[in-house]
């Protein structure tokens, strides 16, 4: 995974932003964050959702491919509350906050019709986890 992880980040820097294959056409970043128990700096592109009414905000989903469990990276989010991300041609720090509740039915739901794989996700969580939304905010 960590192979396939860099080959897209490195086509996202290439690309300003832009890759192709199954992320084509996806709005995409690449999330920079530190282990909590290794404390080391770590990377992993990600799709996003940008909010409709503010430029500043975009939500990101720990699907983790339907898994059973939380990806790593989301609980590193929530431990720092903080991280840096690229998005298109830009670096910038963002705040962390776990959306819950009906917002985040709301949004997971308009993430699931965009990209149906965010739907098939849900339905292999159903009854094991609620994936989690995470809101982050342009410091």
């Amino acid at each position: 995974m960590t192979d396939w992880n860099a080959n897209i980040i490195s086509e996202f820097r290439e690309n300003q932003g832009r890759v192709g294959g199954g992320f084509e056409g996806a709005p995409l970043l690449v999330l920079h964050h530190r282990g909590r128990k290794s404390g080391r700096d770590l990377e992993i592109p990600l799709v996003y959702l940008p909010d409709e009414q503010d430029a500043d905000l975009i939500y990101i989903f720990a699907t983790k491919g339907g898994a059973p469990t939380h990806p790593e990276w989301y609980h590193n989010l929530v431990a720092a509350g903080k991280a840096q991300i690229e998005r298109g041609t830009e670096s910038y720090p963002v705040t962390v906050a776990e959306v819950t509740g009906p917002d985040r039915d709301r949004i997971y739901g308009e993430q699931a019709s965009r990209m149906a794989n965010f739907a098939e996700y849900d339905e292999k969580t159903r009854g094991i986890r609620t994936i989690p939304v995470v809101a982050l905010r342009r410091a």
